[in-house]
């Protein structure tokens, strides 16, 4: 069965955007839908609570990741996003063993607001939606002379 959980679905390649946050939760996969990026991953023992269900932490951070990304590929841009606002429901369980799929269906970009909606999926089935509001940072800021 290990095997098999290293092989993700059709379209997904291994994540190349790492972080220290992420790192203990690799292998993650992504894929490109026009302007969004999904995020997926096969839960495993790092990725559950006491209980032995998909954290919520998890759930949250990857959808916060996959919105973030998505709303930088629709701006077009390669300054940053911070968020502002995050809010995640959840919907059902996701366990182990289980493909975890962060999709992001909405993103209005703007200016200096970036906003967008996910849903999360566990095996194909409703484990969360989240919606979250980006700040466009600019990357080229001129330092004040001195």
């Amino acid at each position: 069965m290990e095997a098999l959980l290293d092989i993700p679905p059709a379209g997904f390649a291994r994540h190349d955007r790492k972080s220290p946050l992420t790192e203990p939760w690799e292998p993650l996969y992504s894929r490109r839908t026009g302007s969004a990026v999904v995020l997926g991953l096969h839960a495993g023992p790092a990725h559950t609570n006491s209980r032995g269900f998909v954290h919520g932490g998890l759930i949250g951070a990857l959808a916060d990741n996959a919105m973030g990304l998505s709303c930088a590929a629709a701006l077009d841009q390669a300054g940053g996003l911070v968020t502002v606002n995050l809010n995640v429901d959840f919907l059902g369980m996701a366990q182990q063993g289980q493909w975890l799929e962060f999709r992001t269906e909405y993103v209005k970009p703007g200016r200096t607001l970036c906003f967008a909606q996910a849903f999360v999926t566990a095996d194909g089935q409703p484990c969360a939606r989240a919606n979250a509001v980006f700040r466009v940072v600019e990357t080229n800021r001129r330092k004040p002379d001195s």
